[in-house]
């Protein structure tokens, strides 16, 4: 499959398929394709997969679509302003990404919820108690909220962040929550009472505008 993204601020992945190949995504992601590709929807999988996904942020039946000949485009579009980050993943290795991050992917890539090893970090750390874990092989896409800025994370290095501005990270990466220190920073300092922590080795993928942010500010009102 060869894929390109097209656009900036509202980017949209274009895939070029062979006959045979497929790309597979959330039922409603497909925005426009050629003639000559076959949609199938399914739960990919089996049920259990399905609601897996589903608690993941996706939807339960995915679609399929597959080329009946050569050299055919489908193109899936984002829903928010911001990034794409294309990944083309080896056999068995994982990104985990937040929940709805997943835009569509070669058909061999696997879509499967990723439980927080801590109970603390899903409640408390901003991106949910349930993240998403794809695995390869095969190109996957997914959905960045606002800009991208990329961390590259040593062994044991830490990095805070503020509550939902972790997008994806590779797999190798720890994380958990931290409380905020003392009475007012955590009355007055606009942070909250915690902070999420990562830890390396690995890749941490920040984005610069969370949804959850601007709904808080379209319900509250910009900072002065």
């Amino acid at each position: 499959m060869e894929a390109k993204i097209l656009g900036d601020s509202l980017p949209v992945v274009t895939c070029k398929l062979k006959k045979g190949e497929s790309v597979v995504t959330e039922s409603g992601g497909m925005s426009w394709m050629d003639e000559g590709i076959a949609m199938k929807t399914s739960t990919n999988g089996g049920i259990m997969k399905g609601l897996g996904r589903a608690l993941a942020g996706e939807s339960l039946f995915m679609n399929i679509y597959t080329a009946e000949k050569d050299d055919v485009e489908i193109s899936f579009s984002s829903c928010f302003p911001g990034k794409v980050l294309e990944f083309d993943l080896a056999q068995g290795e994982s990104i985990i990404a937040q929940k709805k991050a997943f835009m569509c992917a070669e058909s061999s890539v696997d879509i499967a919820m990723h439980f927080r090893k801590k109970l603390g970090a899903g409640f408390f750390g901003g991106e949910g108690f349930i993240m998403q874990k794809i695995t390869g092989p095969g190109k996957v896409f997914l959905e960045i909220d606002g800009e991208v800025v990329k961390k590259e994370l040593a062994a044991g290095q830490t990095l805070k962040v503020d509550n939902g501005y972790v997008a994806a990270m590779t797999s190798g990466v720890d994380l958990d929550i931290t409380t905020v220190p003392g009475l007012k920073n955590i009355m007055f300092g606009g942070e909250g009472l915690f902070l999420t922590t990562v830890k390396g080795p690995g890749t941490v993928y920040l984005q610069s505008m969370p949804i959850s942010k601007l709904q808080s500010l379209l319900y509250t009102g910009p900072r002065n």
